[in-house]
C-alpha cells in the first residue's frame, strides 16, 4: 500500500545588492527557507561561492538530512527490536565533485554515528544500522552512495 505524503518549503532570495544579477559578484547568494510553523533558516552558498559562511548553504543542509533521517530511522528500528539508545551522535560528511562546466554532484556522503545503548546487545545494535538505511526515505532517494561507520557504546544505567 502506497502512501503519500506531501512537503511544502517557500524560499525568497534576500541577496539583492541593487542591481539584482548584473554580475557574478554583484549579488548576494543570501535566502531565507521557511515551512509553514517553523523556524526560518538562513541559506546561502558556500563561502568559495561567494556565499556568507555563517548560513547553511544546501550542501550542508544535504548531509544534515541525511543524517537526520539515518538517526529517526535508526531509533525506530532500535525500538522495535528492543535496543534502548540512550546517547546518539553523528559527525558526517560528504564529498562533492564540481565538473568542468561549472556544476557538480554529490560523490558520496558518509554518516559516524556513535551510539550509547543501555541493553547489553551490541551486534544487534550495530546490525540495525543496516535496516535504518533501507528504511531512511532521504537515504533512498540519493544517487550516490551513502555510507555507514557506526559505533556502538554499551553503557549500563
Amino acid at each position: 500500500m502506497n502512501h503519500e505524503h506531501h512537503f511544502a518549503v517557500s524560499l525568497q532570495w534576500t541577496g539583492n545588492r541593487g542591481t539584482g544579477t548584473s554580475g557574478y559578484k554583484a549579488y548576494g547568494r543570501d535566502h531565507v527557507v521557511r515551512a509553514e510553523g517553523k523556524h526560518e533558516i538562513s541559506g546561502s552558498s558556500d563561502r568559495v561561492f561567494h556565499g556568507d559562511a555563517d548560513r547553511w548553504n544546501p550542501e550542508e543542509m544535504l548531509i544534515a538530512a541525511l543524517s537526520q533521517c539515518h538517526l529517526l530511522s535508526y531509533l525506530h528500528v532500535a525500538a522495535s527490536n528492543g535496543v534502548v539508545v540512550t546517547d546518539y551522535t553523528d559527525a558526517a560528511t560528504g564529498v562533492m565533485e564540481q565538473t568542468a562546466d561549472g556544476g557538480g554532484h554529490f560523490t558520496s556522503v558518509t554518516l559516524r554515528p556513535v551510539v550509547t545503548i543501555a541493553t547489553d546487545n551490541v551486534e544487534l545494535a550495530l546490525s540495525l544500522h543496516h535496516e535504518a538505511s533501507l528504511k531512511c526515505f532521504i537515504a533512498s532517494s540519493m544517487n550516490f552512495p551513502v555510507e555507514h561507520q557506526p559505533r556502538v557504546v554499551f553503557r549500563a544505567e
